[in-house]
């Protein structure tokens, strides 16, 4: 599926959207990982903020680039934990495995938002969720490549 975003508050939208469809599936075997892949600016984070806006999540939400990974309480059943990683500043898997990421990606009533996936492809489940953000024609515009 491919959507178009005209702006940083669209992108917020369909990203509410989104996880509101979630929260009506079942559980996997493991966490619900959803893969953010794109350039410096392109979205990841918006598109974070506005999913974890739609999963009632009320603190302030920001990029964890400086300190990797950010935690979140969710108050929707069956998921009851949302996860933002970003990947960018990864130079050893080994620093993703000691963040008790065995322990994470193996409870199904987790959700992980991944930026910078690429970084990290080796220990990403294969069924994780791939949305690939693109700079459109305009500057404010993105294109957004779920898969």
């Amino acid at each position: 599926m491919q959507v178009l975003s005209k702006s940083s508050k669209q992108t917020k939208k369909v990203s509410k959207i989104f996880a509101k469809e979630l929260i009506k599936t079942k559980p996997g075997k493991g966490a619900f990982v959803v893969a953010l892949q794109g350039n410096l600016g392109a979205g990841k984070t918006t598109f974070t903020q506005g999913f974890l806006r739609g999963l009632g999540v009320k603190s302030k939400i920001t990029s964890p680039t400086f300190v990797i990974l950010k935690s979140y309480i969710l108050n929707y059943k069956p998921y009851n934990r949302a996860y933002h990683l970003d990947a960018y500043r990864i130079k050893l898997m080994k620093e993703i495995i000691d963040l008790n990421w065995k322990e994470m990606i193996s409870n199904p009533k987790n959700i992980i938002l991944i930026e910078w996936p690429e970084r990290i492809s080796k220990i990403i489940p294969k069924n994780s969720i791939k949305i690939k953000f693109e700079y459109g024609k305009k500057e404010t515009e993105r294109t957004l490549q779920i898969k």
